[in-house]
């Protein structure tokens, strides 16, 4: 293919695009890099004008319109939901009298879970795709590109172009093929296994559990969750990211690859927890309540994508950003990656190196947290 049949461009969105064309380039692999997924956020108005998240997602087809390689993209004027913290970044440059913002993120919005950032139809279009995002920062005065949760098979893609990596880390569990989640307690130290089996009953004392995915999750069901959802989001984001609509587009778009986890209370709904599957894992995003119950978080949020995970056979649980009580339920430090453009050669100088010394930090964070697992050690 020669680079004169090949038009690289900026869409006004997602729903430009044709959802089967779109998946065909592996989003359908991962949730968050779905058409399903990226056209519920715009058509829900979660993203776009007055959210700071405008799609511009770069595309690549060929002399026939066809498309053959994409990267969901949004242009910033701020760091929110991105769960990989630059602000000290946008200070120095504050500072250096430039604009850090806008910049242009390479993203599942709101969404820190890895995945492919690169939906290529030919391995060969990755370096069209990152050099149209170059070319974007240049012609439009930005100071850099991101390219945040970068599923580690993708990164030698970006080194070679030669945009600056960073790491950091989230739990994980990981399926060492259990076929039950007492299988899975086996391998932990007995202390550890009894606590777990303890959080386990007591959270689940006097009420039910159940899972919804597909045409089983009603509209009061969205209902009872956005609750929760705003609860937790007040506290954590102040308001909100998602708008009330976007769960009944997920749900109606992609019910299948969603795993609903409620708690009643008789037939009060008083807890909840929001999952997607992919082909790799199970996604654990958004958590909330309307009571405290001990443990109840664990259970629904931990626990219970464990036991999907097992039934499903898939090799892991992502539960999301931070969150150090994970490493005591069986969850794993593993390292995440993140791609940086930096257009300013100075800033990007300084950014290196200090990226040089926070590898070093991540590592050895790596190594103290994957001591204090609660697996067995000789017992």
């Amino acid at each position: 293919m020669s680079e004169g049949e090949l038009t690289v461009r900026l869409a006004p969105g997602v729903g430009e695009f044709n959802a089967t064309d779109w998946n065909a380039l592996g989003g359908a692999d991962n949730p968050f890099m779905s058409h399903e997924f990226l056209t519920s956020l715009e058509d829900s108005g979660s993203v776009g004008e007055g959210t700071g998240w405008d799609p511009v997602p770069i595309t690549i087809t060929d002399a026939d319109g066809k498309l053959l390689a994409a990267m969901p993209s949004y242009a910033k004027g701020h760091s929110q939901g991105e769960y990989v913290f630059d602000h000290a970044w946008a200070d120095a440059l504050h500072r250096a009298g430039r604009n850090y913002y806008p910049k242009l993120q390479i993203a599942a919005p709101f969404t820190p879970a890895s995945g492919p950032r690169l939906l290529l139809s030919d391995p060969a279009l990755a370096t069209h795709l990152l050099k149209g995002a170059e070319v974007v920062c240049s012609q439009n005065g930005l100071s850099s590109a991101h390219a945040t949760f970068v599923e580690p098979e993708q990164v030698p893609i970006f080194e070679q172009e030669d945009w600056l990596i960073r790491s950091d880390l989230q739990f994980h569990w990981l399926n060492r093929d259990y076929d039950s989640f007492d299988g899975f307690l086996a391998d932990l130290a007995s202390r550890k296994r009894k606590n777990l089996r303890k959080e386990r009953e007591t959270a689940v004392r006097g009420l039910r559990i159940e899972r919804l995915s597909g045409d089983d999750i009603k509209q009061e069901h969205w209902d009872a969750f956005w609750v929760f959802y705003q609860d937790t989001g007040a506290r954590k984001w102040g308001t909100p990211y998602l708008t009330r609509e976007a769960f009944t587009l997920l749900g109606e778009r992609m019910g299948d690859s969603i795993v609903l986890i409620l708690a009643f209370d008789g037939d009060e709904a008083i807890a909840g927890a929001l999952n997607f599957v992919g082909k790799d894992a199970i996604y654990g995003r958004y958590w909330g309540c309307t009571r405290d119950v001990r443990f109840l978080h664990f259970e629904l949020c931990y626990y219970q994508a464990i036991d999907i995970a097992i039934e499903q056979g898939l090799p892991r649980v992502e539960a999301g950003a931070q969150g150090g009580h994970k490493l005591a339920r069986g969850y794993e430090p593993v390292q995440t990656f993140s791609a940086h453009y930096l257009v300013d050669p100075g800033f990007r100088e300084a950014v290196a190196d200090f990226l040089e010394r926070e590898r070093q930090g991540v590592a050895a964070d790596q190594v103290f947290l994957d001591r204090r697992t609660p697996f067995k050690k000789g017992e």
